[in-house]
C-alpha cells in the first residue's frame, strides 16, 4: 500500500497534501501543492488512489462525499479537464447538506476558473445553498449575473429573504416577478407572519385570491389561518376555513392543527375541541396544544380531563405537555395532581436537563412543598436558571429566608448567571424574614456586582422591606431616586407599611398614586379607611366609603379552599352552604372554648379595619380560612397536615387563631394567602409573626 501511495503521489505530484490543509481563497485552487502522500493507507483510501491514477476523479469525489470528506472532493476538482454540471450539483448538495459555505465558495469559484458556464440549474442550486447558509449578498449576486430566471430562482430568493426578516427586500423582489406560483404567494405570506406582520399577510392573501389562476394549498391556508389567530380575527378565522371546506383542503392534518389554533387564539375554545375532534391523526403537538388551549382559557378541568384522555390513547406525552400541565397545576396550587404526574414521568422516564424538570420544581415550590422541590433540584445535573429561581421564590414565600439565600450563593457558585426575577425572589426572601441590611446589601450589588440594571419590582422589593421595618424615610429617599416611575406594587408595599406602622401622612400620598394608576382597585379604598380608622379619623374614613359607593366600587370577597380526597371545597365569609356545615360549626365552637381557656383573645381591631382581606363580620370564627381549616380537621385522620388556600392576605385574627388551633389539634396547618405561606406548627407560624 505504501508503494502504491508512493506511485501515485510521484504521478499527480498536484493531489496528494495533509489532510489538515484548508483552502482560504479561491487562489489556493491554483497553487502548487506539496507533494505528500494524502491519504491514509487503508482499504477505502487505497480504492480512492487507484481511482485517482486512473484518472476516475468523478467517482473518487463520489467516495470522499460519502465519506463526508468534502474538502479533499472538492480539491479534486483542480484535475478534472471538462466538469460538468452533475459534478458540480453533487458536491453543492453535500456543501448544503453541512452547510459548508466557504467549500461551496471554492466550488462556484471553480466553475469561474475552469471556464465553466453555469447554467439555470445549477445557478438556481447556489442560490438555494447560499440563502440557506446565511449568504444572502452572495445569492443576490449570482441571481443579478443570471441571464434568464425561472420561477424557482424568484422564489427561492423571495423565501430567503422572507426567512430572515428582510420583508421589504423580499417583497420588492415578489413585485417585480413576471408571473407567481402558489410558491410565491406563500413564501412572502408567511414571512409576514413569521415576523409578526400579520395584517399585511391578510392583505396579500386578499390580493392572491383576487388573482382567478391562484389557489391556495395547505401551506398558504395554514399561514392566513396563523395571522388571523395573531390579530385574532374570527371572522378572518372562519372565512379561511369555509374556503378549507370548499375546496378539499381539510383531508390535511396540518391544515386541522391550524385551524384548531386559530379557534382557540380567537377564544372560540369549543370549536378548536370541535376541530380537534374531527382530527383523525393526532400526534403528541396537536394534544398538548389543545390541552394548552384549555389551560390558557382558564379551563383547568378541561385541560386535565384531555390531558387524562391523551394518557389513554398510547401517545406517549413529550416534555412540553409534562410542563403545561405541571404548570397549570402549579398556577392552581394542585400539588396532589402534580405529583401523580411527577409519578407517572417517573415511571415511563423523562429528561432531567427538559422543560418538565423545571416545571417540577415550580409546581413544587408554588404549592408550599420546598422539600421535593429540592430533592427534583437535586436531581438534575445542571438546573437551569429558572429551576434555582423558582426554589429560591418557593423559600421565600415560605418564610425559610435562609434557605432562600443560601440557595442563591449555589447558584452562583454553579457559575449560574441570575436576572432580574432571581432577585427578586432574594429580595423577597428578606422582606419576609426582616432582613433589611441584607437586603439592601443584595439590592446594591444587582448594579455594582452582577452588572443588572435595577427593575420596577426590584425597587418594590426594596420600598416593601423598608416600609415594613418602619425605615419610611429611606424608602422616600430611593423612590425619589428611581429612574422609572414607581409601580402600583411598590406604592401598594408602602401603604401595607403604613397600615403596619399607622404612617397615615405617607399613607394618604401612597393611595393617592395607586388612585391615578389604578382608581377601580377596591384594596386601596379599604386599606386607606382601615388606617384612617385605626388613627380614629372617622371622618376621612366616611369620605373613602362614600367614594367607593359613589363609584360603584365593591370590595373583593374573601374566599379560602382546601382538596379534601381530590375534591376541591371552597368557603366564603359565613359560608353556611357547605354540607357538614353543622360539623364544621360545632368545631369551631368546640375549639374556640379551648383556644381561650389557653389565652387567645379575638382581635376585633383588626378585623373591623383589615376588611381588604376579609370581609368585615362581627363574628370572627367564621372567616373563610377558618371555616376551611375546622373543615380539613374533622375530614381527615388526626395528623393529617392541612393545607388551605385563600385568595386575599388572611388578617391579623385569624393569623393569631389558627396558631391556637395547630398547638390544640396537633396539627400542621399551611394556609396560602395571596402574599406568602404560613406554616402553622404547634401554636407557632414559620413567619415568625413578621407579614
Amino acid at each position: 500500500m505504501k508503494l502504491l501511495n508512493e506511485t501515485i503521489s510521484k504521478s499527480f505530484p498536484l493531489l496528494f497534501f495533509n489532510r489538515t490543509h484548508s483552502f482560504s481563497s479561491q487562489t489556493n485552487l491554483n497553487k502548487p501543492l506539496t507533494q505528500k502522500s494524502f491519504f491514509k493507507s487503508n482499504t477505502k483510501d487505497g480504492l480512492i488512489s487507484r481511482l485517482c491514477k486512473d484518472g476516475k476523479f468523478t467517482q473518487a469525489i463520489d467516495i470522499l462525499c460519502d465519506q463526508n470528506r468534502l474538502a479533499e472532493a472538492v480539491q479534486l476538482l483542480n484535475h478534472i479537464v471538462k466538469p460538468y454540471t452533475s459534478l458540480y450539483s453533487t458536491l453543492l448538495q453535500h456543501c448544503l447538506q453541512h452547510r459548508a459555505l466557504d467549500q461551496a465558495k471554492l466550488v462556484h469559484s471553480h466553475t469561474r476558473v475552469s471556464g465553466f458556464e453555469p447554467g439555470l440549474f445549477l445557478c438556481n442550486r447556489f442560490i438555494d445553498l447560499y440563502a440557506k447558509c446565511g449568504s444572502l449578498l452572495d445569492a443576490q449576486k449570482v441571481f443579478d449575473e443570471m441571464p434568464e430566471r425561472d420561477l424557482c430562482s424568484w422564489n427561492t430568493m423571495i423565501s430567503g429573504y422572507a426567512k430572515v426578516g428582510k420583508i421589504g427586500e423580499a417583497r420588492k423582489l415578489f413585485d417585480e416577478m413576471p408571473q407567481r406560483d402558489n410558491f410565491s404567494w406563500t413564501a412572502m405570506i408567511s414571512g409576514y407572519v413569521w415576523h409578526e406582520r400579520p395584517n399585511e399577510a391578510l392583505e396579500l392573501y386578499r390580493m392572491m385570491q383576487r388573482q382567478e389562476s391562484s389557489k391556495s394549498n395547505k401551506f398558504t391556508v395554514s399561514s392566513v389561518l396563523a395571522a388571523s389567530a395573531a390579530i385574532q380575527s374570527l371572522r378572518m378565522g372562519k372565512e379561511i376555513h369555509g374556503y378549507i371546506m370548499r375546496t378539499g383542503l381539510d383531508s390535511d392534518e396540518v391544515v386541522w392543527s391550524a385551524l384548531s389554533d386559530m379557534y382557540g387564539k380567537c377564544g372560540s375554545i369549543e370549536e378548536a375541541r370541535c376541530v380537534f375532534d374531527k382530527m383523525v391523526n393526532r400526534d403528541v403537538v396537536t394534544w398538548t396544544a389543545m390541552i394548552g388551549r384549555y389551560f390558557e382559557d382558564g379551563k383547568k378541568d378541561e385541560g386535565l380531563a384531555l390531558f387524562s384522555e391523551l394518557m389513554k390513547s398510547g401517545i406517549r406525552p413529550n416534555e412540553f405537555t409534562f410542563a403545561g400541565v405541571l404548570n397549570a397545576c402549579a398556577d392552581h396550587a394542585t400539588e396532589n395532581l402534580g405529583k401523580q404526574v411527577h409519578g407517572y414521568m417517573t415511571r415511563i422516564g423523562y429528561d432531567p436537563f427538559s422543560f418538565a424538570a423545571s416545571a417540577l420544581v415550580h409546581v413544587y415550590s408554588k404549592c408550599g412543598n420546598t422539600a421535593n422541590a429540592n430533592k427534583v433540584l437535586k436531581g438534575m445535573p445542571s438546573p437551569d436558571l429558572v429551576s434555582w429561581t423558582s426554589l429560591i421564590v418557593g423559600y421565600a414565600q415560605n418564610g425559610q429566608a435562609e434557605e432562600a439565600l443560601q440557595l442563591f450563593e449555589s447558584l452562583l457558585k454553579s457559575g449560574t448567571r441570575p436576572d432580574h426575577v432571581t432577585f427578586v425572589g432574594v429580595l423577597s426572601a428578606c422582606t419576609h424574614a426582616g432582613l433589611v441590611d441584607r437586603g439592601l446589601e443584595y439590592f446594591h450589588s444587582i448594579k455594582a456586582k452582577h452588572g443588572l440594571k435595577h427593575t420596577a419590582d426590584h425597587y418594590a422589593c426594596i420600598v416593601d422591606l423598608l416600609a415594613r421595618a418602619g425605615r419610611f424615610e429611606e424608602a422616600e429617599n430611593i423612590i425619589s431616586e428611581m429612574p422609572m416611575k414607581p409601580s402600583k406594587f411598590l406604592w401598594a408595599s408602602l401603604i401595607g407599611g403604613c397600615r403596619i406602622h399607622g404612617n397615615v401622612k405617607l399613607a394618604k400620598r401612597a393611595a393617592e398614586a395607586l388612585f391615578e394608576i389604578e382608581p377601580e382597585n377596591p384594596a386601596t379604598y379599604v386599606t386607606l379607611a382601615n388606617i384612617y380608622a385605626t388613627a380614629g379619623m372617622w371622618s376621612e374614613v366616611t369620605k373613602v366609603r362614600k367614594e367607593m359607593d359613589e363609584s360603584g366600587i365593591i370590595k373583593k370577597p374573601g374566599l379560602s379552599w382546601i382538596e379534601i380526597k381530590r375534591e376541591m371545597h371552597v368557603f366564603l365569609v359565613g359560608d353556611q352552604s357547605h354540607p357538614r356545615y353543622n360539623e364544621i360549626d360545632h368545631f369551631l365552637s368546640e375549639i374556640s372554648k379551648r383556644m381561650k381557656g389557653e389565652g387567645y383573645v379575638p382581635d376585633t381591631n383588626f378585623v373591623l379595619h383589615d376588611v381588604e382581606e376579609e370581609q368585615k363580620e362581627q363574628n370572627l370564627s367564621y372567616h373563610s380560612e377558618k371555616l376551611a381549616v375546622a373543615f380539613g380537621i374533622i375530614s381527615t385522620p388526626a395528623g393529617t397536615p392541612i393545607k388551605v388556600f385563600k385568595n386575599l392576605r388572611t388578617c391579623v385574627d385569624c393569623h393569631n387563631a389558627i396558631k391556637f388551633i395547630s398547638k390544640i389539634s396537633n396539627r400542621k396547618i399551611i394556609v396560602r394567602d395571596s402574599n406568602r405561606f404560613h406554616c402553622f406548627e404547634d401554636g407557632k407560624c414559620s413567619c415568625v409573626d413578621y407579614w
